[in-house]
């Protein structure tokens, strides 16, 4: 306990400078523009003219000020004014001063650690990689773990989505364009399309595929076979041993303002180069005749060149709305 100023430990400080004035002893002391008091003047060193001066002779302090025994003249330079605090003890560390060997065992804990310890790092904007790593607590033991070892295994990864708002002739999907992944990372791959609407009444979709990142689509060999059924129990079965495209469905889509259809279709190893690329789906909507619809359809190109890409089209006029998602299929 002390009786009147507690003294101010291991705080070592160098004041702003001090600009002379002709004739005047008596001199604020600031460290950043903040009014300081040293203990003493024997906790202060001073500097003037280059002669280091002796506290309680050539000076003494005044609460936050530093009294000169003479009056500073013009020419006179206060070289520098360093407070020491009390030197029997460390006090509070300076500045940058506190290296992890001088922390114990289990000295910082949660409350010591700010709320935005994670949220003001850098976001991680895609899946982790196999070898980043997470900490866990194992009974109680801080360990750290591969992304490898606790990743879900046969999921869908989701790589482009395209919100069609407006018409368009196709919707393409080409390997490096915009962020579109297409090769050989995955096995296989899922396009899902939801609330597609076509501009022109009675049309049917089809499927091409690029062996050039959507340079240019193959016209010429597609096989493909199918049914579709309406609600009316009109059964159309279609197929076709060589085609211009892969037609997804038989009975035409309508295209009146509720008149709608989704799909899934799977396209499967399309980076091989030794065997032709499978492809089927699903599809559900409304027909021309405003009844539901529904059917599958699956299909191939005799050629055996990896496809780097594919579109959807209407046989004729566009497509007006439709969100199209494509996922990678997870290798494991």
């Amino acid at each position: 306990m002390y009786i009147g100023k507690q003294p101010t430990i291991g705080n070592f400080q160098v004041c702003d400078a001090i600009s002379t004035v002709n004739g005047q002893a008596t001199y604020n002391l600031t460290v950043n523009s903040v009014a300081v008091t040293p203990e003493t003047a024997n906790h202060v060193l001073c500097s003037v003219n280059g002669i280091l001066q002796k506290p309680g002779s050539s000076f003494s302090i005044v609460n936050s000020t530093i009294v000169f025994s003479a009056n500073l003249v013009t020419g006179d330079v206060v070289d520098f004014v360093h407070i020491l605090g009390s030197v029997l003890d460390l006090g509070v560390p300076s500045d940058d001063t506190v290296t992890a060997a001088k922390l114990g065992a289990n000295a910082v804990t949660g409350a010591k650690l700010n709320t935005d310890v994670i949220s003001a790092q850098t976001a991680l904007a895609t899946e982790p990689a196999d070898t980043d790593e997470f900490l866990v607590s194992d009974a109680g033991v801080l360990k750290r773990i591969d992304y490898s070892l606790i990743k879900g295994g046969g999921g869908l990864i989701h790589i482009k989505t395209q919100n069609i708002t407006s018409g368009v002739s196709s919707v393409d999907f080409n390997h490096g364009s915009s962020d579109v992944v297409f090769d050989s990372t995955y096995n296989a791959y899922k396009l899902i399309v939801s609330d597609m609407r076509i501009a022109t009444d009675n049309q049917k979709l089809h499927i091409r595929y690029s062996t050039d990142a959507g340079s240019s689509y193959l016209t010429s060999n597609y096989d493909f076979s199918g049914m579709t059924r309406d609600s009316n129990s009109g059964t159309d079965n279609f197929n076709s041993a060589s085609d211009s495209d892969i037609r997804i469905h038989q009975t035409g889509q309508g295209n009146a303002a509720a008149e709608s259809m989704g799909l899934e279709i799977n396209i499967y190893k399309p980076s091989t180069t030794d065997t032709r690329k499978l492809v089927h789906g699903t599809i559900v909507g409304i027909s021309q005749h405003a009844r539901t619809l529904s059917g599958y359809f699956s299909g191939s190109n005799t050629s055996t060149a990896a496809i780097t890409g594919f579109q959807i089209r209407s046989g004729s006029g566009n497509i007006d709305r439709g969100n199209f998602t494509l996922f990678g299929v997870a290798n494991s």
